[in-house]
C-alpha cells in the first residue's frame, strides 16, 4: 500500500516571549507589522501540544505582508534566552524579514531602543556565491534572532517584486535553524513533505561579520514545500566549525524564551481529534506543531 506524503507549509511562527505587549510594540515600531487579534489558549488540548499540561497563554497574531507570527505568553514563564549565545547554538532560530530598502529599514531599527546587535559592523553585503543578498542580524529586546536581508534586484525572487507600499520591510522569506547534520535534518523534514530547493556554502569575511564568528563557515539548505514555494521557507544552518553546547533537547520546554516554533499546516491528511495532540521534534529538539491544533495520527512511515 502507497504511503501518501503529507504537504505541509509553514503558517506561522511562534515566539514564546514573557512580555507580549512590549514584544508586540517592538515588532510594530520598529519593524513594520500589524497585530491582528488577542488569543487566550487555555484549554487542554493546547497543553498537550506544548508539552506542558495545563498550560495556558495569551497570544497575540502579528502580520506583515501575507506572513504572520504569533507572540506566546505563558502564564507560569519559562527561562531567559540563554546569555552568551551565538549564531551557532543549536537552540539558534531567526526568520529572515525582507526588506525593500535596507538603509531605511536599518535606520528605524536603530532609532528602537533595547535590541541588541548580531551582525558586526552593520549590515553586510554578501557575495555572489552566498545569494548576494544584504543583510543583518540582530536581538530583540528578549533575545530572539531576527535578520533583515535585501535582495540585489537582479535576484529578487517574483514573490517580492510586486509593488508594495512605504514601509520598508515587506514580510518573512523563510525561518532559519541550526542544525547538526544536514543530511539528517533533510531526511526528517521530506517525511513532512518539503523538498530541498537548493544548497549553498557561505564563508569569508561577510558571513563572519554578519553571524558574529571569526572563520565562520556554513553550508545553508533551503527547503520548500512540495505544493507551493510560499514564503515563508525553511533553511537548515549547519556550521562546520559548531558550538560546543549540546541542545536543550532534554529539558527544553515551550515556554522558554528560545523556544521558537514553526506551526505548520496540512490541506490533505487524516488528522487525529484534538484529544490526541501532541508536539513533534526533530533530531535537533526543534519544536514542530500544526496550525490546525492538532497533529496526524502518526508519523508518515
Amino acid at each position: 500500500m502507497a504511503v501518501t506524503i503529507p504537504s505541509w507549509r509553514i503558517a506561522r511562527v511562534s515566539f514564546t516571549t514573557a512580555e507580549p505587549a512590549a514584544c508586540s510594540t517592538f515588532f510594530r515600531e520598529a519593524l513594520g507589522f500589524e497585530e491582528t487579534g488577542i488569543e487566550e489558549r487555555v484549554d487542554a488540548a493546547f497543553g498537550r501540544l506544548m508539552g506542558l499540561p495545563g498550560a495556558r497563554a495569551q497570544v497575540r497574531l502579528l502580520r506583515l505582508g501575507s506572513q504572520e507570527i504569533e507572540l506566546v505568553a505563558f502564564a507560569e514563564k519559562g527561562r531567559p534566552y540563554p546569555p552568551g549565545s551565538t549564531s551557532s547554538d543549536p537552540w539558534f532560530q531567526h526568520v529572515a524579514i525582507v526588506v525593500s530598502d535596507m538603509g531605511a529599514a536599518y535606520r528605524r531599527l536603530m532609532a528602537w531602543p533595547g535590541w541588541t546587535p548580531i551582525s558586526t559592523s552593520g549590515p553586510q553585503s554578501l557575495p555572489d556565491s552566498s545569494g548576494g543578498v544584504t543583510a543583518f542580524k540582530f536581538r530583540d529586546p528578549e533575545g530572539h534572532p531576527l535578520e533583515l536581508i535585501e535582495f540585489p534586484p537582479a535576484r529578487t525572487p517574483k514573490i517580492w517584486q510586486a509593488p508594495r507600499g512605504a514601509d520598508p520591510c515587506l514580510g518573512l522569506d523563510h525561518s532559519a535553524i541550526v542544525v547538526s547534520s544536514t543530511a539528517a535534518s533533510v531526511a526528517f523534514y521530506q517525511r513532512l513533505g518539503f523538498i530541498n530547493a537548493g544548497r549553498s556554502c557561505n564563508h569569508g569575511i561577510e558571513q563572519a561579520r554578519l553571524d558574529a564568528i571569526p572563520g565562520a563557515k556554513v553550508e545553508v539548505t533551503r527547503l520548500h514545500t512540495a505544493a507551493m514555494d510560499a514564503p515563508p521557507q525553511l533553511e537548515l544552518l549547519c556550521y562546520r566549525v559548531s558550538s560546543a553546547r549540546s541542545p536543550p533537547t532534554a529539558d527544553g520546554r515551550s515556554n522558554d524564551i528560545a523556544t521558537t516554533r514553526d506551526r505548520a499546516s496540512c490541506a490533505a491528511w487524516d488528522y487525529a481529534c484534538a484529544a490526541s495532540c501532541r508536539p513533534q521534534w526533530s533530531l535537533d529538539g526543534r519544536g514542530y506543531g500544526c496550525g490546525q491544533e492538532c497533529l496526524p495520527n502518526g508519523p508518515p512511515a
